[in-house]
């Protein structure tokens, strides 16, 4: 079940501040606070999914696919595409998931 008392949820309402660096209609990508690497972008879907699993099942297609391209796109803006880079999302507390909100962390910019 979606809790909207979680940091991202507050994020997308302009509760918190963050440093944007994309946004479309379904997604913000923004700064971590707690970088990984040279680059450390966490892109959040604007539904309220918990995981990816929550995010593929009960999203339209047609915005999953447009989530996942503005992935790529945010990538390319990053300037990590030709280097490398990965993405990472967590799902469920034995993975990690610490925000139950679903985000990709793009994760680049060096050899990792």
């Amino acid at each position: 079940m979606y809790d909207k008392d979680n940091v991202f949820y507050k994020i997308l309402q302009r509760q918190i501040p963050a440093n944007v660096v994309y946004e479309n209609d379904v997604c913000l990508a923004f700064h971590d606070i707690n970088p990984t690497a040279k680059v450390h972008v966490l892109v959040i879907t604007k539904g309220c999914f918990v995981n990816l699993e929550d995010f593929v099942e009960n999203e339209t297609p047609t915005n999953v696919q447009k989530f996942f391209q503005s992935v790529a796109h945010i990538a390319k803006k990053l300037k990590i595409s030709e280097s490398g880079y990965r993405i990472l999302t967590n799902t469920g507390r034995d993975a990690g998931q610490e925000v139950n909100h679903f985000h990709i962390h793009i994760i680049g910019g060096e050899r990792l």
